[in-house]
């Protein structure tokens, strides 16, 4: 008996729903959708995203692991308060992390992944000039991330996801830094400018951007944030 052809349709393949679960908590807390302070429950969380509460708190144990939470007493969980030492140690990573992976994709990024960045460049700035401060979260996070990713290294990627689980709900204080007027964080947002440089591939321009991006806005939240006690 004859083994039907293949039509080359390929596999297809599956996610186990506790990583997806993972993955879109992952991408909450780093845009800064989840605030700090907020309580999260496996219970609350597997209603919102229509699963059990099994992946649920699988995908809160793993974001424990990583810092990204701390556990309550009556077993849920939280966003840790941000400390002024524990904030400039995480600036210091992403100082060194982040300009790295830039320079790297200045050599590798292709023309689909240049025209996804300056797309994002773009709706950041409509995001900050329309004083939409939870877009402008999520459009910085995706418009960093669309650059790491074009750098090639995993270990970069993962070491700078780390870094921004948990300073990632630290950047809403952003919003009051500038007293309700959201435009002026352009002054110290290279964005525009990184992209020009991502275009002539010029990578050293590229990351000491990056940098300047990360320092500036760093010292400006160490100026007017509000931080936990140590």
């Amino acid at each position: 008996m004859k083994t039907p052809a293949r039509i080359g349709l390929g596999t297809i393949e599956t996610v186990p729903l506790h990583e997806l679960v993972y993955q879109r908590l992952n991408h909450a807390l780093m845009a800064g959708q989840i605030r700090p302070g907020q309580k999260l429950t496996s219970r609350k969380l597997a209603q919102e995203l229509g699963t059990s509460d099994m992946p649920v708190r699988a995908a809160l144990s793993k974001l424990q692991a990583l810092k990204a939470l701390e556990q309550l007493p009556n077993g849920s969980m939280v966003l840790p308060g941000m400390t002024r030492q524990r904030f400039e140690d995480l600036t210091k990573s992403r100082l060194i992390c982040e300009p790295a992976a830039t320079q790297a994709a200045a050599a590798l990024v292709g023309k689909v992944e240049l025209r996804a960045i300056q797309r994002e460049s773009v709706a950041l700035t409509a995001a900050a000039k329309n004083e939409d401060l939870d877009e402008y979260l999520l459009r910085n996070h995706a418009f960093k991330f669309s650059i790491y990713r074009a750098s090639g290294s995993d270990s970069l990627q993962f070491l700078i996801e780390t870094l921004w689980l948990q300073i990632g709900p630290f950047l809403r204080q952003f919003g009051a830094g500038f007293g309700g007027h959201l435009a002026g964080i352009l002054d110290l947002d290279y964005h525009e400018e990184i992209v020009e440089a991502l275009e002539k591939r010029d990578g050293a321009t590229a990351a000491e951007l990056i940098r300047k991006d990360i320092f500036e806005g760093a010292e400006f939240l160490l100026d007017h944030g509000a931080f936990a006690a140590a």
